[in-house]
């Protein structure tokens, strides 16, 4: 006779935490002991819980992620593109995890040369993570970063492409990005405080040095901002530049004489973004300034950069988003966003031309892709929609014509994209603002409020959440299932303000949002509360812990990946990584204001003696973004409290960080977990 696992019951060991004459009692504050045994113990009964109670369903994952993957060309490559001499391939070889980068001489009949081939180079680690692959201007030495932990440290180390070799000289504790001066020898990076993980120091390394004699060119003492160093497309300066949520500021070094002392463009200024672009002699700046919300463009020569000499281009829109513009001889493109929707516009420099590229639906994704060369008619971009798979498109914008390069293939015979369908719908908030909602299913299913339906949100740092296709997504599609994304507030779907209001303190409209967002889905009856799912990772963990404190009785179930849940005794800690940095996104909670405020929608702080929906929580041990503790001890006082007899499970990966696993099949592993706890409550198991 088989007996029952119970649920783990954590210890309690209460811990006072004052602030602002408020107590707080933490009876899991313990768990933040990273490596102690009673904190690994606990982990583990939790996973041995999670294996037991999904021991049924394990079968079906195998199946589910045997379908994902067999929907996914393995032998697939990117699209080549042109670079000082050189074509650049990255690609897949069946049955292997990593990619191999490639490239090819002059013409792309040449012979293949092997950069790096991540295969050989994972070999035995249970996590690699290779990126920031540098070629200097000579095309003879490649600079990269190496993580093989999942905490987002990197390792720089160069590779001499002639002979093959990876020299032994290291650069620790990195972003794993770097930029070579034009001499070939000078090279730029960005190391990270060891303890919060901000990128804080600009160094300079001399090629063929011991790196400890590497000299800091740059240290950004702010602890509210992050550092970084790229080169410009014109080649012509080494950018160095410093960010915070709300402010920026860039210095700039002559490409051709590292040496040189930093030149400051524009000094910081509070609430003033912005970015920089070169061409010819002048700066083209991407900024907010003089009010500004959705941004403007100007310029400015380079010899001159303060803001007195700027001089606008393009004006400030009230209903239009400038988020990005890619720069050639002839032709400035503009990337912007308009009533949630991707544009992108093209303009000739003389004024002959201006128009937009026609997209015909309100549920895709438009981007610009890798434009290297000043001197070109035609404009790379990419474009998907949750019912079409991603092409890259090679668009002529003189004479118009497209080409398009590449479309993802669906393997396995049965994707028809016309057996699906999309729309964009919108739910009036509590406050009457109307909020973006975009679906997609399977044509012919009936709207009797019977339909399984995945709600996913996010609704922080003006990320927005696009509507994109997904191969493994086909695998609820074809179910039955209709997939949504609620452009929620805090965002910036609907533009700059459509953030400003979903921060600080009006960070609860992008709880209410969502909940009116799922109860509009159940009013039209696309749903009902029976079979209505919500996902969501990160900040959007932090999401889903509020919606379930507020409306719990919406939600049949609930998914929280990497759940940011214990808000205001992590903002509170400033050794945790990102927590100053993130001041101006939630408020600094040593002001009284901001921490009663923070307090009222924290989800570990409102835990309350309430029946909640069934749930699955996961994170990483190794998660450098949201510490391992916040999902665990939000999991040991929602099972004390709740009153409920739903299933709560809790997995951690023990080897893994915030972006989970690294092959690039290992992650569909996962998906199959997420999509079988979300299946089994609709009795499909196959």
């Amino acid at each position: 006779m088989s007996t029952e696992i119970q649920p783990p019951v954590a210890i309690k060991k209460p811990e006072e935490l004052i602030i602002h004459d408020d107590v707080r009692v933490d009876n899991y504050f313990w768990m933040n002991e990273r490596d102690s045994e009673e904190v690994i113990a606990y982990l583990e009964q939790e996973n041995a819980y999670n294996e037991y109670k999904t021991a049924h369903t394990k079968k079906f994952q195998e199946d589910l992620f045997e379908e994902m993957k067999a929907r996914i060309k393995e032998d697939d490559s990117s699209v080549p593109y042109k670079y000082n001499g050189y074509w650049y391939i990255t690609r897949y070889e069946t049955g292997k995890d990593y990619p191999i980068y490639t490239r090819k001489k002059e013409t792309l009949e040449a012979e293949e040369e092997i950069l790096f081939d991540c295969n050989e180079m994972a070999e035995g680690a249970s996590y690699f993570h290779l990126k920031g692959i540098n070629i200097s201007p000579d095309n003879k030495l490649a600079a990269f970063g190496l993580d093989t932990l999942s905490r987002r440290i990197y390792t720089i180390q160069i590779k001499n492409l002639e002979t093959g070799e990876i020299y032994p000289v290291q650069i620790q504790n990195t972003t794993g990005g770097s930029t070579w001066a034009n001499d070939n020898k000078t090279l730029f990076y960005t190391s990270k405080d060891e303890q919060t993980l901000r990128s804080d120091k600009i160094y300079k390394h001399n090629w063929g040095e011991n790196p400890e004699n590497d000299e800091v060119i740059f240290h950004e003492d702010d602890d509210t901002f992050y550092t970084f160093v790229y080169k410009t497309k014109s080649k012509k300066f080494i950018v160095v530049g410093s960010t915070s949520t709300l402010t920026s500021e860039y210095q700039i070094i002559p490409a051709d004489v590292p040496d040189q002392p930093l030149k400051m463009i524009q000094p910081r200024i509070r609430g003033v973004e912005y970015s920089l672009a070169h061409f010819e002699n002048d700066f083209y700046i991407i900024t907010n300034i003089d009010d500004a919300v959705n941004f403007k463009l100007m310029k400015t020569p380079d010899t001159a950069t303060e803001k007195e000499n700027w001089e606008e281009v393009l004006p400030h829109r009230e209903e239009t988003l400038l988020e990005d513009i890619d720069i050639f001889k002839d032709y400035l493109v503009i990337s912007e966003r308009t009533n949630g929707l991707n544009e992108i516009r093209i303009t000739r420099w003389d004024g002959n031309a201006d128009y937009y590229l026609p997209f015909d639906n309100e549920t895709y994704t438009a981007f610009t892709s890798i434009n290297i060369d000043f001197d070109t008619e035609i404009l790379r971009y990419s474009y998907n929609a949750l019912t079409t798979p991603l092409s890259t498109v090679d668009f002529n914008m003189r004479t118009k014509e497209k080409s398009v390069v590449k479309e993802q293939e669906v393997l396995g015979g049965e994707f028809d994209k016309n057996k699906y369908t999309s729309e964009r719908v919108w739910a009036t908030a509590k406050d009457g603002v109307k909020v973006p909602i975009s679906l997609v299913y399977k044509k012919g299913i009936k709207m009797n409020g019977e339909n399984p339906l995945l709600l996913y949100g996010y609704g922080s740092y003006g990320a927005t959440i696009d509507p994109y296709f997904s191969t493994a997504r086909l695998s609820l599609l074809n179910r039955g299932f209709i997939y949504a994304i609620a452009h929620i507030r805090g965002g910036e779907y609907l533009g700059r303000n459509w953030y400003e209001t979903g921060k600080l303190l009006t960070k609860r409209n992008t709880f209410t949002d969502f909940i009116d967002c799922s109860a509009y889905l159940i009013e039209q009856n696309y749903t009902s509360s029976n079979h209505l799912y919500a996902m969501g990772g990160s900040a959007g963990g932090l999401l889903m812990g509020a919606v379930i404190n507020i409306a719990p009785q919406l939600y049949k179930a609930v998914i929280a990946a990497v759940p940011f849940v214990d808000v205001v005794t992590t903002m509170l800690d400033d050794t945790i990584p990102l927590t100053t940095g993130e001041y101006d996104e939630w408020g600094n909670p040593n002001e009284k204001e901001y921490y009663e405020y923070m307090k009222s929608y924290s989800p570990y702080d409102n835990v309350i003696a309430q029946e909640y929906p069934n749930m699955l929580v996961t994170t990483g041990y190794h998660d450098s973004q949201v510490q391992y503790w916040e999902p665990a001890k939000w999991v040991a006082k929602l099972r004390e409290l709740k009153t409920d007899q739903n299933i709560l499970l809790f997995h951690t990966n023990m080897d893994a960080g915030h972006g989970g696993a690294s092959g690039r099949f290992e992650a569909l592993k996962e998906v199959a977990e997420e999509y079988a706890f979300l299946l089994d409550f609709e009795g499909i198991n196959q």
